[in-house]
Formats: C-alpha cells, sequence, structure tokens
C-alpha cells in the first residue's frame, strides 16, 4: 500500500510532449477514480508544451510544423478530445480529395483503389496500376499461393513484405507509403512493433492479400472510422484534425492541467530511489534531480524522454540496451504559401509519395490546402514538403535556402510549379523519428517487468515504445498512468 496516507500521492511525469501531457492528465483521472489526492509535476527542458506538435496561425492559414493529423480508427485521441470537451472542434480530410499519388520514374502515378497500408486489395486495378512491372505484378500474386510462414520470431518489415509479395511491391508502393510514418528502412524496422497486423493476416488466412482484404471488408462492415457521436462528416474521414490545428489539443490539456506543478525549461537529470531502511520512514520513495538543481520528491515517475534521455536516466538502475537500440531519424518539412490566381494547377487528391529510387530531395508532399480545406484561405494554396530519412539525414541541416531551392526544384520537376511562394516555414526535427528494430517489443516489454519489480513507480513510455502516432502515444500515457498506480498499490499480478 501506498505510505503517506491520507496525503497527496507525488507523481513526477518527465517530458512535455503529448506522451508526458497524457500521463499527466491520466494520473489525475486515474486518482480521482480511487478517491485520492494527486499532486503532479511536469518537467521538460523545452520552454513550451507539446513536443513536436506546433501549430503556426500566419495570414490566415493554419500551418502544422509538426505531427498534422492522426488515423480516425485510434480512438485514444478521439477520447481524450471528449474528456477534454473538443470532440466538436474534430474535422475530416476532403472528400473530394481522396487520391493518392506515387512518384515512379518522375512522373506522378494514382495509387490504384484497394490499396490498404500498401497492399493490393482488389486484383483488377492494381493489374492494370503503371507503378509495376508485369513480372513486379505477377510476383505480388504469388502470395495467394506462397505457404505461411510457421515462424512466430520478429522479423524486419521489409524482409516480410519481400517474402509475401516481391521486391518491387516492397521497394516502390510499400516503402514511400509506410516508411513516411517511420522515415526509416523497411529492412530494419520490426514488423511486429510496427505493423503487427500483416503477420496476423498471413497466419489467419495464408495470404498477406487475402488477410488484408477479409480485414478491409471487416472494416466496412461498422458504418464509419469514428464513434457514432462524432459528426458523419468527421466519422466518414480516414485522417483527422482539429479545425484550430493539433495545437488545440495542447491547450485544452494546459488548461486542464492548470493545477499541475511545471518546471519548464530544466532537465530531469537523475534520480535517486530512496531505502526507507537507511534513509528513514518519512523519505519520499524517489528523488529526482533536475538541472536547476532542485529535486523533487516522488512516490511515482513516469519518463517520457526520447529513449537516449530516457537511458540515461535509467543507466544507474538498470540495463538500458533496449532503449539504446532505438536509433531516431533527423526529419523537417518545408511549407509553402501561395497565390492561387498565380499558381496554374488544381489538385485532385491529397499528395504524392516518393521511393528511395527516384533520387529527389523531398520524400512525400501533402496538398494541404486540397487535404484539409480549414487550412488556407480560399484564394490560396498550401504545400508542405517533407525531407529526411533513415540514410539521407544530410538534407535536412541544409541551409535554409540550398534547402527551399532543393525542394522548389523537385516540386517544378515533379509538378511543373514554377510559381513564387508567398512565404516558406520551415522545421527541423532532429532526432525525432524513433526506430523499432526487431525484437523491440520483446526486449522493452523485458525492461518494462524488470523495471516494475525493482523500481514499483518508475514507468517509462513514449513514441519510443509502442507506436509514433498521436493516439498510441495518448493510450501509452494512460496506460503508464494506471501502470504506476497498480505498481505502487501492488496490484499486478
Amino acid at each position: 500500500m501506498m505510505r503517506r496516507e491520507g496525503l497527496p500521492d507525488r507523481f513526477v511525469v518527465i517530458g512535455g510532449g503529448i506522451s508526458g501531457l497524457s500521463s499527466a492528465f491520466y494520473l489525475l483521472w486515474e486518482a480521482h477514480l480511487r478517491g485520492r489526492a494527486a499532486v503532479v509535476t511536469l518537467v521538460d527542458p523545452s520552454e513550451r508544451l507539446g513536443g513536436k506538435i506546433n501549430t503556426l496561425k500566419r495570414d490566415g492559414f493554419v500551418i502544422e510544423k509538426g505531427p498534422d493529423s492522426f488515423l480516425a480508427r485510434k480512438t485514444p485521441i478521439i477520447d481524450l478530445a471528449r474528456d477534454l470537451g473538443i470532440a466538436h472542434e474534430l474535422v475530416g480530410t476532403n472528400p473530394a480529395a481522396k487520391k493518392t499519388y506515387i512518384l515512379h520514374k518522375g512522373k506522378l502515378h494514382a495509387m490504384p483503389p484497394g490499396l490498404v497500408l500498401g497492399i493490393p486489395t482488389e486484383i483488377a486495378p492494381f493489374a492494370k496500376s503503371s507503378l509495376l512491372s508485369w513480372g513486379g505484378k505477377l510476383r505480388a500474386f504469388m502470395d495467394f499461393l506462397k505457404p505461411a510462414s510457421k515462424d512466430t520470431d520478429d522479423e524486419s518489415l521489409g524482409d516480410f513484405l519481400t517474402r509475401r509479395l516481391g521486391p518491387e511491391v516492397m521497394e516502390r508502393v510499400a516503402e514511400p507509403l509506410l516508411a513516411g510514418i517511420y522515415a526509416g528502412d523497411l529492412r530494419k524496422l520490426s514488423l511486429q512493433a510496427t505493423f503487427p497486423q500483416f503477420k496476423e493476416a498471413e497466419r489467419k488466412h495464408g495470404s498477406l492479400i487475402r488477410g488484408m482484404r477479409a480485414n478491409k471488408r471487416k472494416a466496412g462492415a461498422v458504418p464509419s472510422a469514428g464513434p457514432s457521436s462524432l459528426p458523419a462528416a468527421v466519422r466518414s474521414s480516414v485522417f483527422m484534425t482539429f479545425r484550430g490545428g493539433l495545437a488545440t489539443m495542447i491547450d485544452a490539456l494546459n488548461e486542464a492541467l492548470v493545477d499541475v506543478d511545471r518546471r519548464l525549461g530544466v532537465k530531469a537529470v537523475a534520480f535517486r530511489q530512496n531505502d526507507p531502511m537507511t534513509d528513514g520512514e518519512d523519505v519520499a520513495p524517489y528523488e529526482v534531480l533536475l538541472s536547476s538543481g532542485e529535486v523533487l520528491d516522488a512516490d511515482g515517475i513516469v519518463i517520457t524522454a526520447p529513449a537516449f534521455d530516457a537511458a540515461d536516466l535509467l543507466e544507474p538502475h538498470i540495463n538500458v540496451d533496449a532503449l539504446r537500440a532505438v536509433q531516431y531519424v533527423s526529419v523537417a518539412n518545408v511549407v509553402m504559401a501561395f497565390d492561387k490566381k498565380n499558381f496554374g494547377i488544381d489538385f485532385d487528391g491529397s499528395g504524392f509519395v516518393v521511393p528511395r529510387s527516384e533520387g529527389t530531395t523531398i520524400t512525400a508532399c501533402t496538398w494541404t490546402s486540397a487535404k484539409w480545406l480549414h487550412s488556407s484561405p480560399s484564394n490560396k494554396v498550401l504545400l508542405r514538403c517533407y525531407v529526411g530519412r533513415s540514410g539521407d539525414e544530410e538534407v535536412v541541416d541544409l541551409p535554409d535556402d540550398q534547402l527551399t531551392e532543393a525542394v522548389r526544384k523537385d516540386i517544378r520537376d515533379v509538378m511543373g510549379i514554377t510559381a513564387t511562394p508567398l512565404f516558406t516555414e520551415i522545421t527541423r526535427l532532429h532526432k525525432s523519428m524513433p526506430q523499432y528494430p526487431v525484437g523491440h517489443l520483446q526486449e522493452t516489454a523485458k525492461l518494462r517487468t524488470k523495471l516494475r519489480s525493482e523500481m514499483p513507480g518508475v514507468w517509462v513510455t513514449g513514441a519510443a515504445f509502442d507506436g509514433v502516432g498521436l493516439p498510441d502515444c495518448i493510450r501509452q500515457g494512460k496506460e503508464a498512468a494506471v501502470g504506476v498506480y497498480k505498481s505502487l498499490f501492488g496490484e499486478f499480478k
């Protein structure tokens, strides 16, 4: 049982991004459910909360400098929006901009209908696609005949897709689509930690295509992606965001956490586990040392910092090889605004992705003003181009003028855009994309189990563990809050 009966439970949350804010929010929520009082202190080296989420409002534009949306089928973020009273602010994508393109040999090719996460679920459109050679298509259809692997060990996402569908589908279709989520190399990313549904489809249906087709039919039996309490226009969208940008959620969390103590602009540099036998019964179970010299007493600690910072904090106490194995990739985005009357193009989709083999600076381009109607005045155009991925990170640190010119050359070559931007916003996100190695889930599970037994009340979570998307981070924040309380009360079996 937690000590200090009748006094508030003291928690320190390390990291003020969406994982940390969610952890803080749900720690207070869990305390309320248990009829306990809690004091939460949030620590972050930045002067602002929100981590990578950063919305810029400029000249009537809503510009995301970090992530720009989330998958609607992953409901933890919708649940949080409802808990915060901002669900009415949710918006979906423009239904008239459903097409997505892939760059192949310098030209844009529409993705064939029925493509789900790069996996074909409709044969005829895939067979007609100009993206692949006939040999590549026939190799993909061998998936129907190849027996399912009986090996249950983790493997790389790239190796799995090559084994099931062949190298062409992996390199020309799946890689640009899926690698964009992680900015990673599919041949190094863990299958189980990224797309476990692929392995399950193979196991259950003997074929990846058959399995994904069955999943699609099952999803189609559900009326819409979002909960029925949301407006129909939003429920039917695959992706969602907030009308005023993702900062809407950060602002709402900031307001909900008004009573949470903040230590911004300082870093948690170490923590100590006290022993009541030697340090006295009144001493806090943990003490967290900040770079300012302040020491915070804590009954529980939630660490949501990047893996390399979390490893530094935990290394004096526990083996952190699982955290050190998570490498990070640096990326940047270049957002350009244009006057529509000088632009000369009407978009019929939401953007395009670029395979590594194309040799461009950009890895993808979102036609933001077409995809998100709230993001731009009706007489303007907004483009967002992405640069940087595993093995190609140097471009992120090019000087602004060189980076802008390289991006403008790509959009000129690919789309014929010669108009001069009204303005350009460049955001560099250094070491921002965690790369899950093969065996990641098993190794991090061992780390957490050991942590739970040796340091009850200390929890490590965030994008480095079990999903990089906003809903995944929010889910993990909530799990951390529940897990910390369970750990402190000895409720784990």
